[in-house]
């Protein structure tokens, strides 16, 4: 098996890309290893020291270090440790753990704003190893949240307001702002 990397926006975060799908459906984000109590493979990448975040996509898998760690001691241990994982043939989350809490879409406004995100911005997110989810929607402002490589990377926040916030607004003119939560 080969697992390919690249590098992302966020110089703490690194995108592996094993190849295959690594979850069916939606998004999972970790914070810790108790957070991951789904997850096999989760909860043996933050068994190595530095891991500090790890975000499963249906084709890539984003591990985020701690600011005083090194990609160079880290990066081949994360890679053995998918290598690992994917050729004992265990799935990255347990079968009955893959389920994506959908949003109730309520109004037309916010079915605008979901499809926007969902087929504009999601995908050129996916390419830098993060995620964007739509949260709410509320007095002209939408709530979203930044996973993977996205969450706490330095350029986000432009990402944020000059990119996505501009682009809603162009289409979705009852779009005030954009908020990450």
């Amino acid at each position: 098996m080969f697992v390919e990397t690249s590098l992302t926006p966020n110089p703490n975060t690194v995108k592996f890309i094993p190849g295959i799908i690594v979850i069916d459906s939606g998004i999972v984000s970790f914070d810790s290893e108790e957070s991951a109590t789904k997850s096999t493979l989760a909860r043996a990448l933050f068994k190595i020291k530095g891991v500090s975040k790890v975000f499963f996509s249906k084709d890539f898998i984003s591990v985020t270090k701690s600011e005083d760690s090194n990609w160079d001691y880290m990066k081949p241990i994360v890679l053995s440790c998918i290598v690992d994982h994917f050729t004992a043939g265990i799935p990255a989350m347990e079968p009955d753990a893959q389920s994506r809490s959908e949003d109730k879409l309520t109004d037309e406004i916010t079915k605008q704003i979901v499809e926007i995100l969902e087929t504009r911005v999601r995908p050129a997110v996916a390419q830098d190893g993060g995620d964007i989810v739509f949260n709410d929607f509320k007095d002209g402002v939408v709530y979203v949240e930044l996973h993977g490589a996205c969450s706490g990377c330095p350029s986000s926040t432009i990402t944020l307001k000059n990119g996505i916030e501009n682009m809603l607004k162009h289409y979705v003119p009852e779009v005030k702002s954009v908020e990450s939560v």
